[in-house]
């Protein structure tokens, strides 16, 4: 019952069952149209080549049997003419001109003239005709030749030739229900071995419809069979890294979620220590200045977080706004080198900055940039050991300006290096940050249409690598907010 409700109902088995039915269906058909055809005009050419041929040796043997006979009786010599034009499995009838049936082989009389074509074209042409039709009286199916006798190039005589076609007929409708059967046959396999093939691409999709429901239920924990083939084996492989990336997808938002509420309760506890510490009661100058400014710091830290979590949101939604202008890289570079130097003096760290070619100004926006390379020199500066160097190459040409941080840092291992510009990703989550930082300046270089790409080797260092475009296009409506900006 459920293979025949799978048929009823709409479906990839029933159209994959349908079709190759109904091809191989109209194409039975065709062949069975054309070889029944082939067959019946093969049997019908063979019974009317014995008659014509038949008929053509009497007509001329007529024409010399006339010759030589000295009877004057016309009438009394129809019996010897139908002894010697006689053919087996065939009644050999001689009609005078109007197609009166003067003598027959089968001996029967016929008081009516014969007025079918065959006869009719021997008197109105004097030619052989063929005609195929119904026996008057009996209505079997016959096939008739008549040919006219000439004497001195009149007609004297026309000799007919019937036999019927009962038997061949017969031998037809044996062929035709031969090949009726082979041809139902041949359908019943066709169905069968269709059945096999649509069930041979339903179940796995069927399969995977069912692990793709659990997946929407929430059920990530799944995953579809391996071992199908072909496109459905691709499937089968997309939907389980589909949910892998989904399960790894929520444990990074997780663990987010986690470092986010860290990185908020740190400077809200100091914050919200030093607020009762100064509400206590009066506190002397020093202690009041120092409660105040750990009150700013923290409250610039809590800034910095939300801005870059305000920044993230905007870049996915691309409504983050770009003040394009005509800026220079070296600049740019300068003055981030100067915002962070006091942070890496206190590592002991060096920032060397060197620069090789002829400066070319480029279209950008200048507070994104400084954004993306001081989040990259503050990584570095991070991330590197005291006494260490950190060295700024810039580099241009006609078409681009290659800038590169090198640092001698801890360094990336190759797990982790694919996977470090992606969103909420942390190498080290007890190093506290948001897991963003990357994401977003990734995000900002391909605002840029530049490319950004880490090189890194453990307890080596760190390569990070960013590529501008010098004549970066800038769409109308960032031209026109610039003017305005």
């Amino acid at each position: 019952m459920e293979g025949n409700n799978s048929l009823i109902k709409p479906g990839i088995r029933r159209s994959v069952v349908m079709h190759y039915f109904i091809v191989v269906f109209m194409t039975m058909l065709m062949l069975e149209v054309v070889f029944l055809i082939s067959v019946r005009t093969y049997y019908y050419d063979s019974v009317s080549s014995n008659l014509t041929n038949h008929a053509s040796v009497t007509t001329k043997y007529y024409q010399q049997y006339i010759s030589l006979s000295s009877s004057e009786d016309d009438q009394g010599i129809l019996p010897e003419l139908l002894e010697l034009f006689k053919l087996p499995g065939a009644e050999v009838q001689i009609l005078d001109r109007t197609g009166k049936v003067l003598i027959s082989s089968s001996g029967f009389r016929i008081d009516k003239p014969i007025n079918s074509l065959d006869v009719i074209t021997v008197q109105q042409q004097g030619k052989l005709e063929q005609w195929i039709g119904k026996q008057p009286g009996t209505g079997e199916s016959i096939m008739a030749v008549s040919a006219p006798l000439l004497e001195r190039g009149d007609i004297s005589y026309i000799v007919r030739l019937v036999t019927s076609l009962e038997v061949v007929n017969s031998q037809l409708n044996s062929i035709v229900l031969v090949s009726i059967l082979i041809s139902i046959t041949i359908l019943i396999i066709v169905l069968v071995i269709s059945l096999g093939l649509a069930n041979s691409i339903v179940k796995p999709i069927n399969e995977i419809t069912a692990v793709s429901a659990q997946m929407a239920r929430g059920r990530f924990d799944v995953r579809a069979r391996d071992g199908y083939k072909y496109e459905l084996g691709e499937l089968s492989k997309t939907l389980n890294f589909m949910a892998h990336e989904i399960v790894r997808s929520n444990q990074l938002k997780n663990d987010f979620v986690s470092s986010i509420s860290h990185e908020l309760r740190t400077p809200l506890t100091g914050i919200k220590g030093w607020s009762e510490t100064l509400l206590s009661g009066p506190l002397d100058e020093g202690e009041t200045k120092l409660g105040l400014n750990v009150i700013h710091k923290e409250t610039d830290r809590l800034i910095g977080l939300v801005e870059e979590l305000l920044d993230f949101s905007k870049l996915q939604e691309n409504k983050l706004q770009f003040h394009w202008r005509q800026v220079s890289i070296a600049t740019i570079i300068e003055d981030t080198i100067l915002q962070v130097r006091m942070k890496a003096e206190k590592k002991q760290i060096r920032l060397e900055e060197r620069v090789r070619g002829n400066e070319q100004i480029l279209n950008a926006d200048p507070n994104r940039l400084k954004q993306v390379f001081l989040n990259l020199i503050d990584n570095a500066i991070k991330f590197s050991p005291e006494e260490s160097v950190i060295t700024i190459h810039t580099s241009w040409d006609a078409e681009k300006v290659v800038v590169r941080i090198v640092d001698q840092g801890i360094g990336i291992s190759e797990e982790h290096l694919t996977k470090v510009m992606d969103k909420f990703y942390q190498v080290n989550p007890s190093h506290g940050g948001t897991g963003l930082g990357l994401a977003i300046t990734y995000e900002l270089v391909k605002a840029h249409g530049g490319e950004m790409s880490i090189e890194s080797e453990p307890e080596v260092g760190t390569t990070v690598i960013v590529t501008l475009p010098v004549n970066m296009p800038i769409e109308a409506d960032a031209i026109e907010e610039s003017r305005d900006s």
